[in-house]
């Protein structure tokens, strides 16, 4: 009987392990938004303090570090939402203990 192996992640660089470490603890969601001509940009909004109430800013990541990310398995997408010009996909670490494969089929829709 032919039994699945544990994948062992490729180690992380330093700005891979940061990116990482941001999806993991950050206290609101990371989407990966890709535009009708292609154009795709992982990022979260940071509001601008917590006694104002309401501003803030978006705050892009790296696109190239979080897609080897997503590449290695370390990250999965969930739902995508669409409209006309955009489809908006929230981001999630993988769960400690399980892979991509194991959430399910991976997603591969990454162009609108």
């Amino acid at each position: 009987m032919l039994r699945a192996l544990p994948r062992t992640p490729a180690p992380l660089g330093p700005g891979g392990a940061e990116v990482l470490r941001l999806i993991t603890v950050q206290r609101v969601p990371v989407c990966l938004t890709v535009h009708a001509n292609g154009r795709r940009r992982y990022g979260y909004w940071q509001a601008a303090g917590a006694g104002s109430g309401y501003g803030g800013c978006y705050v892009a990541l790296p696109t190239d570090e979080c897609d080897a990310l997503h590449a290695a398995g370390r990250i999965v997408l969930g739902d995508p939402v669409t409209d006309p010009a955009k489809t908006t996909y929230p981001v999630r670490p993988v769960a400690r203990g399980t892979s991509s494969s194991a959430a399910g089929v991976p997603r591969q829709a990454l162009t609108a």
